[in-house]
């Protein structure tokens, strides 16, 4: 702890830090901070080597029910800040050193870790994985899809349901003035469905993303690539290294957060919506993953299907089996399932294969070394809390190896064809994914288990996430929508 504290101090020193900023995970994946004067982490702003641990080791009081965990009539509860997740902050004008904290309550024996806590969820996932003895590392690349806008406006009022989003480089602003440089609009306009890796001068948001990827890089996220996809108004891809699962998620969370700040500081916006444009691409969170013990790859068998071990067999057989189960926490939002739909490049077939982008599970061809054999889950979006959609995936890949899954004899596949072109006869040998998120509510409620072994979720957490999908439907379910307009306002 003293030298991860005098590293902090250290940074606090270097940079003239004028301000401490907290960062807190609610339950649907936000982010919300407090902020205070560095001075509050030195006792005495003249003698810089004068710093108190107190808000590291007692943290700062807030009202947990605001978060989504507690009831209002009992909501005190405590963060304390990890000093290792300290990062420079290039966002605020005034320099600012982020810190993310761990959520604990009061218990009759003073402060606990509260078990509900999304990070504290992740921690509790890999500890498992350790002490079944099936692996001592599992490394977790998820890839980044999302739209880089220049204008959104929605509003649902009593007397006004609407939605309007523009793109710069969007092909119905061939012939818009506003989007004109000096001598006129050049014409450069990227296509319905024809963003994938579109070069200059078509990629209007290339500029951007280097910034968005040098910030990134800078504050310890390190960036793989990043690409036009194919969303042709503005759609992009970001793809960053692997890392554990607790890292994993709290890189995404400052992803997204420095994201969209650098967008909105360019002029831009960004939505990680997964399906924001009808008749456009959806924008996903596809999600790499492998295991290693004692520094030795677990999934890789030169003689196995794709050279894919029994192991790592098992752990698809896992994930697939529990894929309905998994959907209320990697894709919790109603919006999720507009993207999960045939011919957009979107699985919503139960099964695995090589190479095959219509299957939930997907099997690399290029990843062929040993250290790089791995499958990639497909349906998840960014709509997630990175924490429980990470922790969940895990969940069901030690299922599935603990209890020798075998996802062929369960009927999945393999299935090395286009699952959006089976015959009827075939399609009746394949289970789909939920096609709503009310569907997706349910099937965790039958099917949860899996996630309670370890003591990693409770049956609390489960129970609150049913609550809030099933409120989101109704909520939803209420609302006009402008198609209803279209089709019945004359009948």
């Amino acid at each position: 702890m003293d030298e991860i504290f005098n590293q902090l101090c250290d940074l606090i020193k270097k940079n003239k830090v004028r301000i401490i900023d907290f960062k807190v995970t609610d339950l649907t994946g936000v982010w919300h901070h407090l902020s205070i004067p560095v001075e509050r982490l030195i006792k005495n702003i003249l003698v810089p080597s004068s710093y108190s641990k107190d808000i590291l080791e007692k943290g700062i009081g807030f009202d947990g029910s605001s978060y989504g965990f507690l009831s209002v009539e009992k909501s005190d509860m405590v963060f304390i800040p990890d000093a290792k997740s300290a990062f420079l902050n290039p966002i605020p004008d005034i320099p600012t050193v982020s810190m993310i904290g761990d959520i604990y309550k009061i218990g009759s024996n003073g402060l606990e870790r509260f078990a509900d806590d999304p990070r504290f969820i992740a921690e509790k996932a890999e500890l498992f994985l350790s002490e079944t003895g099936i692996s001592d590392k599992c490394l977790f690349g998820p890839e980044f899809e999302f739209y880089i806008l220049d204008n959104i406006e929605f509003a649902v009022e009593k007397n006004h349901i609407g939605v309007y989003l523009d793109s710069e480089q969007a092909e119905w602003n061939a012939c818009n003035s506003m989007y004109a440089k000096p001598g006129g609009n050049q014409g450069y306009k990227v296509l319905a469905h024809k963003g994938y890796h579109a070069d200059l001068p078509y990629d209007a948001s290339f500029n951007l993303r280097n910034k968005m990827a040098l910030i990134l890089e800078e504050n310890g996220i390190p960036v793989k690539y990043h690409h036009s996809e194919n969303g042709g108004p503005g759609q992009v891809e970001l793809e960053i290294e692997f890392s554990t699962l607790r890292d994993i998620s709290d890189r995404t969370q400052k992803l997204k957060y420095l994201v969209k700040n650098t967008a909105v500081q360019n002029g831009k916006t960004v939505t990680f919506m997964p399906k924001p444009f009808f008749g456009e691409a959806g924008s996903g969170m596809h999600v790499h993953l492998h295991m290693f013990k004692k520094g030795k790859p677990l999934f890789f068998d030169k003689n196995g299907y794709s050279a894919l071990s029994e192991k790592a067999l098992f752990a698809i057989g896992g994930i697939l089996k529990h894929s309905a189960a998994l959907m209320a926490f990697t894709n919790p939002s109603a919006n999720s399932y507009k993207r999960l739909v045939p011919g957009y490049e979107a699985p919503v077939s139960i099964c695995f294969a090589e190479a095959n982008r219509s299957a939930v599970i997907r099997i690399p061809a290029y990843a062929k070394e040993p250290e790089n054999k791995r499958f990639e889950f497909r349906p998840s979006d960014a709509t997630a809390n990175p924490y429980l959609c990470f922790s969940a995936i895990l969940m069901a890949a030690i299922d599935g190896i603990l209890n020798k899954i075998d996802p062929t004899a369960e009927g999945f596949g393999p299935w090395d064809k286009n699952m959006y072109h089976l015959t009827e006869k075939e399609k009746k040998h394949v289970k789909t994914l939920p096609k709503s998120l009310d569907e997706a509510a349910d099937a965790v409620g039958k099917d949860h288990a899996f996630l309670l072994a370890g003591s990693v979720f409770t049956e609390s957490i489960i129970n609150s996430q049913i609550k809030k999908l099933k409120r989101d439907v109704e909520e939803i379910s209420q609302i006009p929508h402008p198609v209803e307009f279209k089709k019945y306002f004359d009948l």
